[in-house]
């Protein structure tokens, strides 16, 4: 090691200490909750004596073990929550696929666009993009209510595109002006038509940047609370108004341990999925900060 890249010991430890100690508050709430969706509600939510949730004092009573998998039997089984998790998979994909399809051709054509009408455009893109979803929701619950349309998967996809489309045309618009327009016109030089050189030559060098928007559109639409809650009815709910479900209303009474499991179900995979990406999503987040 250089002198230049040696570090005093004071401030490595330092460092080290303040990176452990922001993985374990990041980490301890989502841990604490997966240990809580394996007790009863008692221990876990225990007033008496919190070292009930660690011990399951209550678990063992009731079931016979210090874990239980009631909570996750009740929500997917019981409940039906595997409903909500296929119309939450139906949403996502169509939302990704429709976002990722229209913003990378509505991207790429006003980047390479020469007229001015393309700022004005990602201009008022942007104004809608900053308006909260709920006062857009509320403009279209009317036609919806009109025309027999409300309830449906296909409503809630279409206000989420209408949503996140701003988001994807200003993302890929900054992936695609970073691209060499030299490399477009070599391309048709070469013979290639316009749609093909964009297929063949500039979708694989932005393949990242399209990999980045694309988890972005998908968290967007599979954490949707708000659109979701107000377009969707109860049989074609998606997974995060299901769990608020189980929590039970003034006239219900929930089950907060359904809830609890469901938390659990609902977050580990976005786990997977960064993990699984966190390559694709770095190099693409660095092509779109660096000019080409």
């Amino acid at each position: 090691m250089s002198i230049a890249n040696r570090r005093p010991v004071p401030v490595l430890l330092l460092a080290t200490g303040f990176l452990a100690l922001w993985l374990i508050l990041a980490a301890f709430p989502f841990m604490w909750t997966l240990w809580g969706s394996f007790k009863v509600e008692g221990d876990f939510f225990s007033k008496a004596d919190w070292a009930n949730s660690i011990y399951g004092t209550l678990t063992t009573a009731e079931t016979g073990g210090s874990f239980t998998g009631d909570g996750y039997h009740g929500a997917w089984i019981k409940e039906e929550f595997w409903r909500a998790a296929l119309n939450t998979a139906i949403v996502c994909v169509c939302v990704v696929t429709v976002s990722l399809t229209c913003g990378t051709l509505g991207g790429y054509a006003l980047a390479r666009s020469g007229y001015r009408y393309a700022f004005w455009f990602l201009f008022f893109a942007l104004i809608f993009r900053a308006m909260p979803p709920i006062t857009l929701v509320s403009g279209y619950l009317l036609p919806f209510f009109e025309w027999n349309l409300w309830g449906h998967l296909y409503t809630t996809i279409i206000v989420l595109v209408a949503i996140n489309q701003p988001f994807t045309l200003w993302m890929l618009h900054a992936f695609f002006k970073n691209i060499p327009q030299d490399l477009d016109e070599s391309a048709m030089v070469d013979g290639c038509t316009r749609f093909q050189a964009f297929r063949h030559v500039i979708i694989p060098v932005m393949w990242p940047g399209v990999i980045t928007t694309g988890l972005f559109s998908f968290l967007l639409a599979y954490n949707d609370f708000a659109v979701t809650t107000m377009l969707l009815s109860k049989e074609n709910q998606t997974m995060i108004p299901k769990i608020a479900s189980f929590l039970g209303t003034t006239q219900t009474k929930g089950n907060v341990m359904f809830a609890v499991a469901a938390v659990v179900s609902v977050t580990a995979p976005l786990f997977v999925m960064i993990m699984f990406f966190q390559r694709q999503i770095v190099s693409g987040l660095t092509a779109g900060a660096v000019k080409g």
